[in-house]
């Protein structure tokens, strides 16, 4: 059984960082493009960052870009999300994705977490 746990989240001030953690089991996160989405409230989720299998694609959302880092840890079989410059633009719940596609759109995630919640303050 597959299972993706999401931590790390709370609340922090604007201009702060946070480090979100994806835990796998059930599968080998180095065989699986993973991706970060987020969905505030009232909102559709949406992208946030992937990094391809083969860890020669990473893709983040415009914006994203420049301030969150996605890294993976095949060791641990862990995914991180290190977001730095929070902004209250960033509050959402964040999930952890897989998929077995190498460049996957929004739909072709095979498996998702439960989420985390991220609150930044002004």
């Amino acid at each position: 059984q597959v299972q993706l746990v999401e931590s790390g989240g709370g609340l922090v001030q604007a201009g702060g960082s946070l480090r979100l953690s994806c835990a796998a089991s059930g599968l080998t996160v180095s065989r699986y493009t993973m991706g970060w989405f987020r969905q505030a409230a009232g909102k559709e989720r949406e992208f946030v960052a992937r990094v391809s299998w083969t860890g020669s694609w990473i893709t983040y959302a415009d914006s994203v870009k420049g301030r969150f880092t996605i890294a993976r840890d095949n060791a641990k079989n862990t995914v991180y999300l290190q977001m730095n410059s929070l902004k209250p633009e960033d509050t959402a719940v964040y999930y952890c994705a897989a998929s077995g596609e190498l460049r996957p759109e929004f739909g072709e995630y095979n498996y998702w977490g439960q989420g985390t919640q991220v609150t930044v303050s002004s």
